[in-house]
């Protein structure tokens, strides 16, 4: 292996023992560490001090006045300036996570303090884990259910709105129009069009068409953690949308079906969820394949 990727690998902390040894047998190496520490120490407040040209000539030139190879010498600063500032870039490079769902997918997320986010399906997530002791802040896209442990402020940005909190367990929903809310331990914070509103335990907070209602949580956790999905006086339409999206289906069904449907479905049986749905409103199903199903009116 050659010097350069020495330096590469050894940047990474990637050497194997046999490279290790490799990269200390350099003749520069104790110079690749001695700017890893300084790097460390470095401070963009902080002015460095450089020497004199004549203390730096009088260095180069040996004591016996032997001519100096100033290719080597320019190669060799050259060289000290790449690896300089890609040790710099490295110890102040931001580390962005990020994580993504799909259908039917949800992923449960540890954070460097040990709170956990139950991402929903299709969401998306990513926070900065290199300033995490300084600021616990987490973008958000789609759904998630946060428990967090007790410390500093920690903030969930989303499309809508903020939420913020100090050690809770609650639920965020920021999809396509509406923002939702729900506290079920501690107390929650949502700041949203200029104005805030405060959730303790038990509460829920929706926004939607700029419209906002607060009304009461009666359940410990959401139904999607305990893969169902209950509806209230909902449009077909919704019930279809959701369907669509638990099992990565498409339905075909009638436009003009103008019904309202209060009940629930599983998320882990698609004959089971479709019978949930069709039985109470008579209507008719078929599953044609692993991705279509058709729903007719069966008073027809």
């Amino acid at each position: 292996m050659d010097k350069e990727q020495l330096i590469k690998k050894w940047l990474n902390n990637s050497l194997s023992d046999t490279e290790s040894k490799a990269f200390d047998a350099l003749e520069d190496a104790d110079l690749y560490k001695e700017i890893i520490e300084e790097a460390q120490r470095f401070s963009g407040s902080t002015n460095a001090k450089v020497e004199a040209f004549d203390v730096v000539d009088k260095k180069l030139v040996s004591h016996k006045g032997n001519t100096i190879n100033w290719l080597r010498v320019v190669t060799s600063l050259a060289a000290i300036l790449v690896v300089g500032f890609a040790l710099f870039t490295i110890l102040n490079k931001d580390q962005i996570n990020a994580f993504n769902t799909d259908f039917a997918q949800n992923e449960i997320i540890t954070l460097p303090d040990n709170s956990t986010v139950n991402l929903n399906e299709l969401s998306e997530l990513k926070y900065n884990s290199s300033k995490w002791d300084e600021n616990r802040s987490i973008d958000l896209k789609g759904e998630a259910f946060f428990d967090v442990e007790k410390g500093k402020r920690f903030d969930v940005n989303t499309e809508f709105g903020k939420v913020s909190v100090l050690g809770t367990e609650f639920n965020v929903l920021s999809r396509d129009g509406i923002f939702k809310v729900a506290c079920y331990e501690g107390l929650v914070l949502v700041t949203y069009n200029n104005s805030e509103v405060k959730l303790p335990a038990g509460t829920e907070f929706s926004l939607s068409s700029g419209k906002s209602i607060t009304s009461s949580v009666t359940i410990s956790e959401p139904y999607w953690l305990k893969n169902m999905s209950v509806f209230e006086n909902a449009s077909f339409k919704d019930v279809i949308v959701e369907l669509e999206k638990q099992y990565n289906v498409k339905v075909d069904y009638p436009q003009d079906l103008n019904v309202k449907f209060t009940g629930a479905f599983e998320h882990n049986n698609l004959e089971n969820a479709l019978k949930s749905i069709s039985n109470p409103l008579h209507l008719t199903y078929t599953i044609q394949n692993t991705n279509e199903v058709i729903i007719r009116n069966g008073k027809n």
